[in-house]
């Protein structure tokens, strides 16, 4: 092949490197884009639909808690109105009312009704305020008595040998008598099996969503949620997937209710983690998706502008050689 052959050929296969090069770039810029309109938007659904379902918590449990500022009247009336309107939400564990110490004289210090599942359809009643389980001394309870605002209390493991230990969240609220005076503190619990489950249902539907599923640009979305405390500690997570929290940035996100993506290690697998707030408490959602996954599309679109570089170059010298 001539030398004014072998210019054009080294030209052509220039611009096509060329070409080849920045279309790259240029998917690689809107695939990001892409991935991260798309898990922050899952994040996003995650968050918003499990915040509903824990507003849904709260407003039945407001409901128990006015049924008891009703029937302050007595002991057996405050029991009853727990017990009548307990099955208005089986999700929920078990109700309480925490009262201050001797409101009911007849009652003594310690007065904590506690009507709880014993199993899937049936509640029972248990008095589990004592010198032993000084409730007034419980930090749920002295933060009620000072901000006399509901909140949901830190999670926590509860253990007493029977069925329903386990670990909680409990929806607060304190509760005031006909003169304005604190009445008793009531509660709402929650296990975080029961969240877990409804995390795993809201996955689910994401997962099988139309919308989400309609252009998958060949990556297998293989991807799962957690919840997160505001101070780092994962609350729910799948089995093995735990994930500690070590990066500063992602730490004073989540306790500022901020956004953000980081790529980290979640259980030995190189990922990406997708975090925003939960409104209304300190709980975070963070989607995990592993970057495996997510490098499905650079890799194929690199092989394939290769062999679209690699065979144009082929025909260019082809028509060189006959010039």
């Amino acid at each position: 092949m001539k030398r004014q052959a072998w210019y054009l050929f080294l030209s052509v296969s220039l611009v096509i490197l060329i070409v080849c090069g920045l279309s790259y770039w240029a998917f690689c810029q809107a695939m990001r884009a892409e991935t991260n309109v798309r898990y922050s938007g899952m994040q996003s659904v995650i968050s918003l639909q499990l915040g509903k379902t824990i507003s849904g918590m709260e407003m039945s449990a407001t409901n128990v808690f006015n049924e008891v500022e009703k029937h302050l009247d007595s002991p057996e009336a405050v029991i009853h109105a727990l017990e009548s309107e307990s099955n208005l939400n089986p999700d929920v564990r078990g109700y309480f009312a925490a009262f201050e110490p001797n409101y009911f004289k007849e009652k003594g210090t310690w007065f904590e009704p506690y009507v709880h599942h014993t199993d899937s359809s049936k509640f029972e009643m248990t008095q589990v305020g004592s010198a032993r389980h000084d409730y007034t001394k419980s930090p749920w309870y002295v933060r009620a008595k000072n901000i006399k605002m509901a909140f949901w209390s830190d999670p926590y493991y509860y253990y007493d040998g029977t069925n329903i230990s386990g670990h909680y969240s409990t929806f607060v609220k304190p509760v005031f008598d006909a003169n304005n005076n604190l009445a008793c503190v009531c509660g709402a619990d929650i296990t975080f099996e029961w969240l877990g489950s409804e995390l795993e249902r809201i996955n689910n539907g994401c997962r099988n969503s139309q919308q989400v599923n309609k252009y998958r640009l060949m990556r297998a979305l293989d991807f799962y949620s957690m919840v997160l405390h505001k101070d780092g500690t994962c609350l729910i997570h799948p089995e093995d997937k735990n994930l500690p929290i070590t990066d500063n940035k992602m730490l004073a996100d989540l306790d500022q209710h901020n956004t953000g993506f980081v790529e980290m290690d979640v259980a030995g697998v190189p990922s990406m983690v997708f975090y925003g707030p939960i409104d209304g408490i300190d709980w975070a959602v963070a989607v995990v998706t592993p970057l495996s996954d997510l490098q499905k599309p650079f890799t194929y679109m690199a092989i394939a502008l290769a062999l679209l570089a690699l065979i144009s170059m082929i025909v260019t010298f082809v028509i060189c050689r006959r010039i």
